[in-house]
């Protein structure tokens, strides 16, 4: 089994060439990846501030597998009382959670489903913020805003092509779904490929946003996507 703490070892690792290390980070986040491995990956790379030539500055590697490692620690810790809590309300009878907990709920026709087919549009909130966000959500806390990412501004407002669906403005949770009651996932309607995110052709060499690719971004972005609707038979999970 991968291990996540013998990985973020190695990124610590100064002796190893940036490369390894920053494939040590990929596997860090095979193990834990809260907006979904490529937005995850999206998001640290800006986090951080990692360049496109990691010699450049290879300790940003090192940020990034803290602030994972930081959001992970919060989720161990809330995943270890809710195996607890369950185990209390199985042996009362409550076979079943009356709905599936933030890290185990299936990606495929879900609110956040969009962070996975574009890892552009993802919260903008440090994981460990995201994590408590979302923690605090399971407890039964009312928060302001996106339940994601917490912004209140107006949603965008997407047509499905059987009404229309709203999404948050930030990170395109669907915040209202289409009252046609069918699944609709929100695609780009022109796909970034992953070999540009992985070589981080998003950043410049300084690690700051490139103004020039992927093009179109934030809220803007967002008003581009596409309403595909999503069959349950078709759905990976089942």
């Amino acid at each position: 089994m991968t291990s996540f703490l013998t990985h973020r070892a190695l990124v610590h690792d100064g002796r190893l060439a940036p490369q390894r290390r920053l494939h040590a980070l990929r596997t860090c986040l095979t193990c834990f990846a809260p907006y979904g491995f490529r937005a995850t990956y999206h998001h640290l790379t800006l986090s951080a501030r990692m360049p496109r030539l990691l010699e450049a500055d290879p300790d940003s590697l090192v940020r990034a597998v803290e602030e994972l490692h930081e959001a992970r620690v919060l989720w161990l810790a809330r995943a270890a009382e809710y195996a607890a809590q369950r185990r209390a309300e199985k042996r009362a009878g409550r076979r079943r959670p009356p709905e599936p907990v933030w890290w185990d709920r299936p990606w495929w026709g879900s609110a956040d489903s969009t962070w996975r087919l574009d890892p552009f549009v993802h919260p903008p909130l440090r994981l460990p913020d995201y994590v408590r966000r979302q923690n605090a959500l399971l407890d039964g806390a009312e928060l302001p805003g996106c339940p994601a990412c917490g912004d209140e501004g107006p949603a965008v407002s997407r047509p499905t092509g059987h009404g229309r669906a709203e999404l948050c403005r930030t990170c395109a949770r669907v915040l209202r779904p289409c009252p046609c009651g069918r699944w609709h996932s929100f695609e780009p309607a022109m796909r970034v490929g992953w070999r540009g995110i992985w070589q981080r052709e998003h950043l410049t060499g300084e690690g700051t946003p490139n103004p020039r690719w992927p093009g179109v971004q934030g809220p803007a972005r967002i008003e581009r996507l596409e309403a595909y609707e999503v069959h349950p038979d078709l759905d990976p999970a089942v």
